[in-house]
């Protein structure tokens, strides 16, 4: 067994009776009479996925100490809208793989993803007003309208080189931060966390977000595709500017300058060029170090916490992200 697999291991275990129910409620929970709703949101759910947003809310409810049952419902939750989001931004990117499976929106159309992410986030809706928690009801929907400005953003940002560090990390923010974020406010609101407290789990959780979409970023140039489930360059045939891309401008020549630039234009380039460009720049290690800068600062957040395996599992999980192979 690897050491990100031994470790992933060892993130669960305190969690893994938890983690069973959510993987039950999020299978048997979505029905509908209508056959391609079905059909579809069983084919996304299936895929499985790291069900790293109900990780972080089980987490940091037994760490503060709960003991109810309630976590299991907002879990199942938080992974429907998730999941909704997927199914919405891979219509957006045009892509044709997840975690190595053929997209929805690349199996059955555009027009059917988009129509069962939004079943999705109905259904998430469904059981946020069962909670009969107005808290819960705030940070849920506060959620979702962040992360569709996020998309509208990202999309605008499509092909613009003049995207830059502030605009990406807005990004990241709107559409990974603020899922992992909400997570980490629901179990902090059933775990009973004070205001100053829940305000710090966010603090966690928005780093591990960010850190997490940095070193993804970079391992769409240097990863591995059975690992990642995408195929290398993914993001520069979207056009997109991402960290590597943008620490890389400020270092290299204006020639290899106009070469990225014309790659993220036009959605297309010499992908072994642009990566040699992102090492020989530094733009890989860069990342790196501003990922693990991030990952101190989420650690330092939750330092509060009282010693437990939960919170040995937190400060494991954030330290996981910079562990991925670079």
């Amino acid at each position: 067994m690897s050491h990100v697999a031994e470790t992933v291991k060892q993130i669960i275990e305190p969690v893994a009776s938890d983690l069973a129910e959510v993987e039950k409620a999020v299978l048997s929970d979505l029905q509908s009479d209508i056959p391609l709703i079905k059909k579809i949101s069983d084919y996304i759910v299936s895929a499985g996925g790291k069900r790293m947003r109900p990780l972080i809310l089980i987490l940091i409810a037994r760490a503060l100490g709960y003991q109810g049952k309630e976590h299991i419902f907002l879990a199942t939750m938080i992974e429907y809208v998730h999941t909704a989001s997927l199914l919405h931004d891979d219509v957006v990117d045009e892509s044709d793989l997840r975690r190595g499976k053929s997209t929805a929106c690349f199996k059955w159309g555009n027009s059917a993803a988009v129509l069962v992410g939004d079943f999705m986030y109905s259904r998430a809706f469904q059981l946020m007003v069962k909670t009969k928690n107005i808290r819960i009801c705030e940070i849920v929907s506060g959620a979702v309208n962040r992360v569709s400005e996020g998309e509208v953003i990202q999309l605008l940002n499509i092909h613009d080189t003049t995207v830059d560090e502030k605009r990406y990390f807005e990004v990241i923010e709107r559409k990974t931060g603020v899922l992992f974020e909400a997570a980490a406010r629901m179990g902090a609101t059933i775990g009973g966390a004070t205001k100053e407290e829940e305000e710090k789990l966010t603090q966690y959780a928005l780093a591990l977000g960010t850190a997490f979409q940095i070193i993804d970023d970079v391992l769409d140039y240097r990863g591995d595709e059975e690992k990642t489930g995408k195929a290398l360059g993914a993001d520069l045939r979207e056009g997109k500017m991402t960290m590597p891309l943008i620490y890389a401008l400020r270092k290299c020549s204006d020639e290899e300058a106009k070469e990225i630039k014309e790659a993220v234009k036009q959605g297309e380039g010499d992908l072994n060029s642009i990566t040699r460009i992102l090492e020989e720049t530094g733009a890989i290690e860069e990342c790196a170090i501003t990922a693990k800068q991030i990952v101190s600062s989420g650690i330092d957040a939750i330092s509060f916490l009282k010693p437990s395996l939960y919170k040995e599992s937190l400060v494991k999980l954030l330290s996981l992200t910079v562990e991925r192979d670079l």
